[in-house]
This record gives structure tokens, C-alpha cells and sequence, in this order.
């Protein structure tokens, strides 16, 4: 039989400088959730930011974390401030919600 997760999850999806991932990774189990997946990814914005002497490594790591949405916002900001999002080209998170979660053994008591 399958079982969905019960609750409402979410998704926090950050893009970051290449190094950067297991800092947010650290930040957002210190805020509360359980862990999250690393990606490699490569960016397209460098030459639009060369104008200004600005040359940032187009390398970026995607972190995908999948949360309660109860923590969402609170793990959000501790990614934020972690990898110091409010600066320009340090890379950007955002939340998406999640309608159904398959293969997560360990939530399905949630």
C-alpha cells in the first residue's frame, strides 16, 4: 500500500555560489529541518553583471529541503542570513508548496 505524508510540506529551493550548499544545509537544521539535497547547477547571469566590474562564478548549488510548513519561514530567514541572500549575487531561496509526498519513509508518522 502507499502512503502519502500526512500534513502540509513544503519546499525551500536555494540557489547559491558554489561552496556555499552545506552552509545552508547547516543553517536550515539548525533552524529545525531534518536535511536536504545538493545539487550542482550553473548560472546565466554573468555576462549582464560584467558591465559593472562584477564577475561572479555563473557555479551554483541547488539545495532542495522539504519542511513542515510551520518551520518554513523561520528555516527561509536562517538560510537568508546564512548565506547572505540580501546581498546582490549571492544567490536567492524561495518556498513552493508541496500537494503530494511519495518515498520519505521516515515522515509518514507526521
Amino acid at each position: 500500500m502507499i502512503e502519502k505524508v500526512k500534513g502540509n510540506k513544503q519546499l525551500i529551493v536555494s540557489i547559491v555560489e558554489k561552496g556555499l550548499g552545506s552552509t545552508v544545509v547547516e543553517a536550515s537544521k539548525k533552524a529545525g529541518c531534518e536535511g536536504g539535497t545538493i545539487l550542482p547547477g550553473t548560472g546565466t547571469y554573468k555576462d549582464h553583471l560584467s558591465f559593472m566590474s562584477y564577475f561572479a562564478d555563473p557555479e551554483k548549488e541547488i539545495i532542495f529541503s522539504i519542511v513542515d510548513e510551520t518551520e518554513a519561514e523561520d528555516i527561509l530567514l536562517a538560510i537568508c542570513e546564512a548565506a547572505s541572500l540580501n546581498e546582490p549575487g549571492n544567490g536567492v531561496a524561495f518556498i513552493l508548496n508541496v500537494n503530494s509526498l511519495l518515498g520519505v519513509a521516515h515522515l509518514l508518522d507526521c
